[in-house]
């Protein structure tokens, strides 16, 4: 490996540049070290599950610059911007991860709200009388 490669991961409204080095296994989101950025228990895991997948949880160092999005939104993103830079450097990862299903991409985003209704498809409230 060069020195240092990188990916985009998206998620909803979320996008996530990963920026990723030989190192010391330290991830860096948006200049905070990930667990001070996602307090959630479940998020800090969602963000670790590529490097879990393929075993390589102190082989790099990370640095990611997400933006847009939710906290979920932008871990998800995170996750998948690991994954599609971890089949750049090793391409023998990719069916451990594509098994695990982190290398696609989730499509479901908020549907528009409806001109004439309240939200996408709650109608005002209808008074008979």
């Amino acid at each position: 490996m060069e020195k240092q490669k990188n990916a985009i991961g998206r998620r909803k409204e979320a996008v996530a540049r990963v920026y990723l080095s030989k190192g010391a296994g330290a991830i860096t989101v948006n200049g905070k070290e990930y667990k001070n950025y996602f307090t959630l228990m479940y998020l800090q895991n969602q963000v670790e599950l590529p490097l879990k997948t393929v075993d390589s949880l102190n082989a790099y160092d990370i640095v990611v610059n997400v933006a847009g999005g939710g906290p979920k939104g932008q871990a998800e993103a995170i996750k998948m911007g690991i994954s599609r830079v971890l089949c750049e450097v090793n391409p023998e990862f990719r069916p451990t991860l594509k098994k695990e299903g982190l290398l696609t991409r989730d499509p479901r985003s908020v549907e528009r709200k409806k001109f004439g209704k309240r939200k996408a498809r709650r109608s005002f409230q209808f008074s008979k009388r």
